[in-house]
């Protein structure tokens, strides 16, 4: 940066000129290019509809199309309060299920400490 002069007020006004214009380039590019995609997209309905009626075939409602995840995964589950997990492990059944799948990761061991692959 020796012998490099500090850009003058001309020089970045001109450069925050030519990135404005970038930018409002980039932003028209993309309208285009939505617009264009919603004009093929209403085409390709058109098409769709034609044969849905040639066929007698029923549109599928957009709920179908996503798939809803199940409450249980971990994503969107609720998370518990510490009561709530105390009172879960004082419940009976849980109490059973975890005795059963203690159980069941013993013999699972004992069995693969006996099983070896050749």
């Amino acid at each position: 940066m020796a012998g490099e002069a500090e850009p003058s007020v001309e020089d970045r006004e001109a450069a925050a000129e030519e990135e404005q214009e970038r930018l409002e380039a980039l932003r028209e590019a993309e309208e285009r290019r939505k617009e264009k995609h919603k004009r093929m997209e209403e085409e390709r309905e058109k098409m769709r509809q034609g044969i849905r009626d040639k066929y007698g075939i029923k549109k599928k409602e957009e709920e179908e199309e996503e798939e809803p995840l199940p409450e249980s995964s971990s994503l969107n589950r609720k998370k518990k309060t510490p009561a709530e997990i105390e009172a879960e492990d004082l419940d009976d059944f849980t109490r059973w299920k975890n005795n059963i799948e203690a159980q069941l990761g013993e013999l699972r061991q004992t069995i693969e400490s006996k099983c070896v692959l050749q």
